[in-house]
């Protein structure tokens, strides 16, 4: 299959080329346009099972959408929700993908998405939560971010603090310990960060530039206020 990432980072798709024969897995309702040669149908990807698991446990959507090229070759646009980045990875089996929820967008056929889950420090500290995605085979997969997606290539032994809200996908080689931003607890809360995940190389984590919450916040600040309502 070929494929291209346009537009940049603030509203990107993906543009397929699907051969007869090829096919492609995208999240629920990614499909933005799709020639008449392609059929579009709905999959949970494995059992119900792992479908609730992926709703309820990862926050993911409980179906996948697969498009087919069935009747000949078809070009095929994909997008997704959020005001973000789209990047592609090369998955060749050896390791599995963690992956925040919402994060993945769409895969070539080989890629299965399951659930992992993690450790009682990072599910209730990390803005992840206990189950994230875990993404694992051999092929390309899509993640899509909030905000631009930028890659920390991390040396044997180095190590990087991420703020928590700011994870993406990581290998599933690389573990990562929370822990307060500053020296103290006082001083890490009014610095604004509070817990950061610290990671260790070797290895390739991937972040967005952008943290839904605070851009939430900052959303919240921009309504105006019903007076009215405040008076009653």
């Amino acid at each position: 299959m070929k494929y291209e990432i346009l537009y940049g980072n603030a509203f990107p798709v993906i543009r397929c080329e699907l051969e007869r024969g090829e096919s492609v897995k995208a999240e629920s309702d990614a499909m933005i346009a799709m020639s008449a040669t392609l059929d579009i149908e709905g999959s949970m990807d494995g059992n119900i099972l792992g479908g609730l698991a992926r709703k309820f446990l990862a926050g993911e959507k409980f179906f996948f959408q697969t498009i087919r090229a069935n009747r000949g070759p078809g070009k095929l646009l994909l997008g997704h929700s959020s005001l973000g980045g789209i990047v592609d990875v090369e998955l060749d089996g050896s390791y599995h993908l963690r992956v925040q929820k919402d994060g993945f967008l769409a895969a070539t056929p080989g890629i299965t998405v399951d659930t992992a889950m993690q450790n009682l420090m990072q599910g209730f500290f990390s803005r992840e939560g206990f189950f994230v995605l875990d993404v694992h085979g051999r092929g390309t997969v899509f993640l899509s971010s909030f905000g631009a997606i930028h890659a920390i290539n991390l040396a044997p032994g180095e190590e990087i603090l991420i703020d928590n809200g700011h994870l993406v996908a990581w290998p599933d080689y690389m573990n990562y310990h929370i822990e307060k931003a500053s020296s103290g607890w006082i001083s890490s809360v009014i610095s604004g960060e509070a817990l950061v995940c610290r990671f260790t190389g070797p290895g390739v984590v991937l972040i967005q530039t952008r943290k839904p919450d605070s851009f939430r916040q900052w959303l919240e600040t921009m309504i105006p206020v019903n007076r009215q309502n405040n008076r009653n």
